[in-house]
């Protein structure tokens, strides 16, 4: 069967995909068809409805519930892993301030977005964009803060800016649970047994990847761009973990309170 993928070009995406789209693992008789796209165009196109299976934010989930089931296995979700939001020291700014500030957000339908409206529900002043250019936004002071993903994470404070706020350290202590990010989601209108073999195939895909690391593949490297091989290796440390594997009961849970704050009544996961 052939189907239609969609991942990020970030090394926690690639790295979990490398082995399922380039033929490293049996792929038993199935093929995709890959697309990589920013998780906000992911989003977007996931509502859609375009793609077959799609990483998507876990703030964008509840939006899918009607359409989509939710796999078990490629997703980011862990404890310390969170977005931050973070500013430019001349700014003088602190965090009893960004009602009024100006924020960069990567995207509408994203868990940073969500994780930053639990924090700050008066902040109305946001600017979404992709998230690969936050960094220089705040930078350049066309907004006054940004909330900061992916390897911008391990970048901004070479570029001389600083953390006003770890979101996921305030949904931690505010939940107890760990930080869902994004998931692998799957259309409803393919069946219950063939949604568990691509859940299979992507298990297998990154238990290949993990069996081989601290080797990155060059299908890693190739979309990494500028990123050098350290940054590679610390997104995937921080992103890549057995909840990616498998959500289990501590995943599912944690996905569950996260929904409650935005899903409409009624919904659930779906596998």
């Amino acid at each position: 069967m052939h189907f239609t993928l969609g991942f990020s070009p970030c090394p926690n995406d690639t790295f979990i995909f490398d082995a399922l789209v380039n033929g490293k693992i049996d792929t038993k008789g199935h093929s995709f068809d890959v697309v990589l796209e920013d998780v906000q165009t992911l989003n977007e196109w996931a509502m859609q409805g375009r793609l077959d299976i799609s990483k998507i934010s876990y703030g964008a989930l509840p939006s899918l519930l009607h359409q989509y089931h939710l796999l078990n296995a490629g997703g980011a979700l862990g404890k310390g892993v969170g977005p931050l939001l973070i500013t430019r020291k001349e700014n003088n700014l602190s965090p009893d301030k960004i009602a009024d500030a100006t924020v960069a957000i990567p995207g509408k339908n994203t868990t940073a977005h969500l994780l930053f409206s639990l924090a700050f529900p008066h902040a109305g002043n946001k600017q979404f964009m992709v998230f690969s250019s936050i960094e220089e936004a705040v930078l350049k002071g066309d907004t006054d803060a940004g909330v900061i993903i992916h390897e911008n994470r391990f970048t901004y404070q070479q570029k001389g800016l600083i953390k006003l706020m770890d979101l996921g350290a305030f949904w931690e202590e505010k939940t107890g649970c760990p930080i869902p990010l994004g998931g692998i989601v799957m259309k409803q209108s393919f069946n219950e047994a063939i949604r568990n073999e691509i859940d299979q195939l992507i298990r297998e895909s990154l238990q290949y990847a993990f069996d081989r690391y601290p080797l990155l593949p060059d299908y890693v490297i190739q979309h990494a761009q500028e990123m050098d091989e350290q940054v590679m290796r610390q997104h995937i440390d921080l992103y890549v973990n057995n909840f990616s594997l498998d959500l289990g009961q501590a995943g599912r849970a944690a996905i569950e309170s996260l929904l409650k704050v935005g899903k409409p009544e009624g919904d659930e996961v779906r596998r």
